[in-house]
């Protein structure tokens, strides 16, 4: 039997057994603007997100053998749509990211970091689904016999892979702080700077994140995204080298995140600032 866990809309719990949607926590927020444009759900209740999770197991097949990997771009700007456009401009070797049915992944393919991260978010835990593993490549799972999500392992496979530029997304700035110490250890054994690595991290799924967290991401990471996070918004309006969006802002934290921001806003021929636009409720 396989069991998926997926703080989900609203980050409520949801636990998926062969396909099917079997339990449902109590959502954190009532409202969310993504939701209600792409989806049309005005309330985040139970009900509203068992259809949506089971829209998304026909639809993609989500926790499913029948997961489509490689997708288009789902949202104009998001985390998934800007690590594609950073893979199609080979600005990035690959991103380490996590995947129903597999675990934390290596992914160099931009159709398919936004096929795995576009439309699934917020997986807390995962079992292996064989076909799934096949799709992504066994070779690219890190541990393709049992689903583990580990980021920082992640990326020490990456390397041992030989990829230098390496972008990963997180949730806890645990992560992102062990991150950058294996980034500066092995950085600090190499001779030459050709041969370093550059390591830049993307943390998701904040909605519910205290102060102290809050702040520790936006010095450990290049990009932060709010979700419905009112730590990562207080924040960010003060201190981020860029933002884009309003009802779901995504900040950059430094510099590379800034133009990793700007590249993804030029392929898409620039945002338009909205009028009066609508939050999340409530702000967490």
């Amino acid at each position: 039997m396989d069991e998926h866990i997926i703080e989900a809309m609203g980050k409520a719990v949801v636990k998926i057994q062969n396909g099917k949607v079997i339990e449902i926590g109590d959502p954190k927020i009532e409202y969310c603007p993504l939701f209600h444009k792409h989806r049309g759900i005005e309330k985040l209740t139970k009900e509203a997100i068992k259809e949506n999770m089971e829209f998304r197991i026909s639809d993609f097949g989500m926790c499913s053998s029948n997961r489509i990997i490689k997708m288009k771009d789902f949202l104009s700007f998001g985390i998934s749509e800007t690590l594609s456009t950073l893979l199609n401009e080979n600005v990035i070797d690959c991103a380490i990211m996590v995947c129903e049915g597999c675990g934390t992944v290596i992914v160099e393919n931009s159709e398919m970091a936004q096929g795995i991260g576009g439309r699934v978010s917020g997986l807390a835990r995962t079992t292996i689904i064989p076909e799934v593993v096949e799709k992504v490549g066994k070779e690219n799972v890190l541990n393709p016999e049992i689903a583990i999500i580990d980021q920082l392992a992640g990326i020490q496979l990456a390397i041992d892979k030989g990829h230098e530029n390496i972008a990963v997304t997180i949730v806890e700035p645990e992560d992102a702080i062990a991150i950058r110490e294996l980034e500066k250890e092995y950085n600090e054994k190499q001779e030459t700077e050709k041969s370093k690595i550059r390591v830049y991290i993307f943390a998701v799924h904040s909605t519910g994140m205290g102060k102290e967290d809050a702040e520790e991401l936006f010095k450990y990471c290049d990009v932060v995204t709010a979700c419905a996070s009112k730590p990562i918004r207080d924040i960010g309006e003060k201190i981020a080298t860029k933002k884009v969006g309003e009802s779901i802002p995504i900040y950059g934290a430094t510099e590379k995140g800034k133009e990793f921001l700007e590249l993804r806003v030029e392929k898409i021929g620039g945002v338009s600032p909205k009028k009066d636009p609508k939050l999340p409720n409530p702000l967490i």
